[in-house]
This record gives C-alpha cells, sequence and structure tokens, in this order.
C-alpha cells in the first residue's frame, strides 16, 4: 500500500482546530459550568452554548469546555477531572461514571431523548469528485484502498465505525466468521488508528488516504471549512446516538443546558454542523445545511439503518463482545483481537 498517513496532525485549519487539551476545571464560580464531551462536539457546542446563555435559564452562565477522545474523557472524570456536564460517543462512558456513582442510575430518564443529545450516522468521506468511485462497504475491502478510523480503544467513532462495517455483513445473511474475514479486510488497509474521531479527519484531510470512516457531520463540518472532500451515505449504515448526563454534584445550571439540549431549538442549532436531529425531540425545523450532499434535504434516509439495540442487544452487550481489553485475564474482545493481527498503529 503506498498511502500514507500522518500520525501527528495539529488539526484541521480554522474552526477544525484541535482543542483536546483544554481543561474543564479552573473554576469554581456557580455560573461556569465545566463541559466534558468528545472531540467532535467541539465546534457544534460554541453555538449551543450561545443559544443557552441567550435564554432566561443560561442567562449569566460561562462555559468551562474540555474535548478529547470519549472513552479518555470518561476515565479522565473518573480520575477525578472537574465536569457538570458530559457529553460522549457511547453509553458506555456514561456507565463508568454511574458506576463510580458520579452520574445516577436514572440519568436516561433526565430527557425525553432516553439520555441522547445528538445523533448521525457512518459515512464514507473521500477526495473531492469521488475518483475511485466508493459507495459501498465492499468497495473498502478491495486490495490497495487506503482507510482511516480511529483507534477503537480510545474513541468512541472508531466503535460506531467499525460496527456498522460488522452489521453490513450480518445484515445480508453473513455469518459471524464472515464479518471478521471482513473487518480483517478492513483493517489490513488501515495503516494507522488516530486516537480520536477529530484526529482521523485531521489525519485524512492532510494525509492521501481514500476513505475516511466517519460521522455524517464530521465529512459536513469538513466541507462547510472548505475542505477538498465529498462524502457517502451508504445504502447501508449504523445509526450513531450520542448521550449526555449531569454529573450527581452538577451546578444547578447543568441539568438547564441538558433541558436545552434536547430542545427543539438547540437541536435545530447540531442540525446546521450536520447532526441528525435526535428522535423524541419535536418541532425542529431543518435549516438549509451548507456542506451537506443537498443542503435542502440534508439527511437522506439510508436504505437500511442499522442500531445498537436492534441489531447488536444494546451496549451492555456490544462492548463486551467486540471491545473488551482482556484486562483481569478476560478475553480480548473481537475488535482489539483483530487489531493485534492486523499490524496497525493503534494510537492513543
Amino acid at each position: 500500500m503506498k498511502k500514507t498517513i500522518k500520525a501527528t496532525v495539529v488539526g484541521l485549519t480554522g474552526v477544525l482546530a484541535l482543542t483536546a487539551c483544554t481543561s474543564a476545571g479552573g473554576s469554581s464560580s456557580e455560573d461556569t459550568l465545566s463541559v466534558v464531551a468528545f472531540s467532535v462536539m467541539e465546534t457544534a457546542n460554541e453555538g449551543v452554548y450561545e443559544g443557552f446563555k441567550d435564554s432566561d435559564a443560561g442567562d449569566g452562565v460561562e462555559f468551562a469546555p474540555s474535548y478529547g477522545a470519549s472513552g479518555d474523557q470518561s476515565r479522565a472524570v473518573v480520575d477525578g477531572k472537574e465536569a457538570d456536564y458530559v457529553h460522549f460517543s457511547l453509553e458506555t462512558d456514561v456507565t463508568r461514571l454511574v458506576d463510580e456513582g458520579l452520574v445516577a442510575e436514572d440519568w436516561k430518564e433526565a430527557t425525553p431523548t432516553n439520555g441522547i443529545a445528538t445523533s448521525s450516522v457512518v459515512v464514507f468521506v473521500v477526495r473531492e469528485g469521488n475518483p475511485l468511485g466508493i459507495d459501498s462497504w465492499d468497495d473498502l475491502a478491495k486490495p490497495d484502498i487506503a482507510i482511516v478510523t480511529p483507534n477503537p480503544g480510545s474513541s468512541g467513532a472508531a466503535r460506531w465505525n467499525i460496527l456498522a462495517a460488522w452489521a453490513h455483513i450480518i445484515g445480508e445473511g453473513g455469518t459471524e466468521a464472515e464479518a471478521e474475514a471482513f473487518v480483517s479486510d478492513l483493517l489490513a488497509n488501515t495503516p494507522a488508528l488516530p486516537a480520536s474521531g477529530r484526529e482521523a479527519t485531521s489525519a485524512f484531510v492532510e494525509g492521501d488516504q481514500d476513505v475516511l470512516l466517519s460521522y455524517e457531520n464530521e465529512a459536513i463540518l469538513a466541507k462547510q471549512n472548505g475542505e477538498a472532500i465529498d462524502y457517502v451515505v451508504p445504502q447501508d449504515t449504523l445509526l450513531i446516538e450520542n448521550p449526555a448526563a449531569v454529573t450527581v454534584d452538577a451546578k444547578d445550571a447543568a441539568t438547564d443546558f441538558l433541558e436545552y439540549v434536547t430542545s427543539a431549538e438547540a437541536q435545530s442549532l447540531y442540525a446546521g454542523f450536520g447532526f441528525r436531529p435526535v428522535a423524541g425531540v419535536e418541532g425542529v425545523e431543518l435549516p438549509e445545511v451548507e456542506g451537506a450532499n443537498d443542503p435542502a434535504d440534508p439527511f437522506p434516509a439510508p436504505a437500511q439503518l442499522y442500531t445498537i439495540d436492534g441489531d447488536f442487544g444494546g451496549w451492555s452487550e456490544a462492548a463486551e463482545k467486540f471491545f473488551a481489553d482482556g484486562e483481569d485475564g478476560e478475553p480480548l474482545g473481537i475488535i482489539p483481537q483483530l487489531i493485534e493481527e492486523s499490524g496497525a498503529d493503534a494510537q492513543e
């Protein structure tokens, strides 16, 4: 494979610049909310912060955000990172905080969306004009196709991507052995696995690979910022659902902010940055979304949309089966084992 990947990339230009090291702490003010979120949320959150501050509930509230790979952010909160409001890629990253007594067990009941704050789908980001004509999962397993996807050990985005590939085989009647072989073929075409979804986007934009597996909203944001890419929504893909919650010791305004995030107004703001409105929120007015394949109809329905709950038994089952880290003598999950066998550079 002649394609290369830049392992150390500071970030995209402009508003796509990474700030994974921004601290969520450093302020004890009752009017400052510490937000700990996964990296993909950085740009879109700025508009939502402003929208909340313009509301009665948000009057005088300020934000101290931190962004990074979802799993890393969740573990940092367990280790003492200050957090009033958390917004992660995966439910398991919230569950970790529930197990530590940092988030209430009934956190899903706090919103009409069952705890989900943003949603998207897995897409293929390709070079402008899609010169290789990539339009299906099967195209990704062809020889000499170079792929970028994040490291599922640290990134929630990576787990969605990999399970979407797995569902493609199982959904068409394939066996688990055939799904493993297909994912192995994808990993064989993936020279490195950046630490987060945002770092993967940066690596693709700065590199010369053929395909980036990504959130649809990341592709739209990159196009909004003038990057020379296109994206393909495959005929079958996986629904991405990102949860949010307040911590047990959160400042009062955190609950108001969570309520705002799951309102029609905030979901419309998120839609402007490429996120699909979350199920359970009524009355969302979709804007014309710059950067979408069709700005007037930005979120086409795939022919087959798989879900974690419907096709994988929920994250409680999927996390252990596919992504167990092998600690304490337990066996590795399917995906870490396949990554080890592939020799891909899993960055952290």
